[in-house]
């Protein structure tokens, strides 16, 4: 499926809104992108996914910084980047293929951003 007058498809579009977040923001200003559901979806849900990451990773790096909980949290902090690197790998690829794949919290809050018009 292609978006009205652009000449990307809906699924690129969506891939692409993954990609960092100013596509995302972009998609959601920029005309007919921005009355398109699933890129709307899309773009909110890598918005938020994007600031719940930068967060967890910001809390964990001030954790760090305690002299012996640093040295546990350390490996945990690794994981997590990596378990949200892989997540961000997946989102990607659903979107390409054309499938709404919802995160289970940030999901519903860009289900509810792309069912606001």
């Amino acid at each position: 499926m292609q978006a009205a007058g652009s000449g990307l498809t809906d699924n690129l579009a969506g891939l692409l809104a993954y990609v960092t977040i100013i596509p995302a923001i972009v998609f959601l200003v920029v005309e007919p992108y921005n009355k398109n559901r699933f890129i709307r979806f899309h773009s909110f849900q890598s918005i938020f996914f994007c600031i719940a990451w930068i967060a967890l990773s910001i809390a964990f790096s001030i954790l760090t910084f305690i002299p012996f909980i640093g040295l546990i949290l350390l490996p945990v902090h690794l994981i997590i980047w990596l378990g949200g690197l892989a997540l961000w790998i997946i989102l990607m690829m659903k979107a390409y293929q054309g499938q709404m794949f919802k995160l289970p919290v940030v999901g519903d809050m860009a289900e509810k951003q792309a069912n606001a018009v």
